[in-house]
């Protein structure tokens, strides 16, 4: 039996401004020490992923 690895997300504390762009959060995201990022929400903030 194989488990699966949920995926934890947090907000961003580096990214500044609106988000608009998947790759530009991603990035941010990867110099937190997180596996990759995304836009999310009405006010388009940039939360990071990383599995846990």
């Amino acid at each position: 039996m194989v488990a699966e690895a949920r995926t934890c997300e947090s907000k961003s504390h580096r990214f500044k401004g609106m988000c608009v762009r998947k790759a530009n959060c991603a990035g941010v995201c990867q110099t937190e020490g997180f596996q990759g990022g995304h836009c999310r929400g009405f006010r388009r903030r940039c939360y990071c992923t990383k599995q846990c």
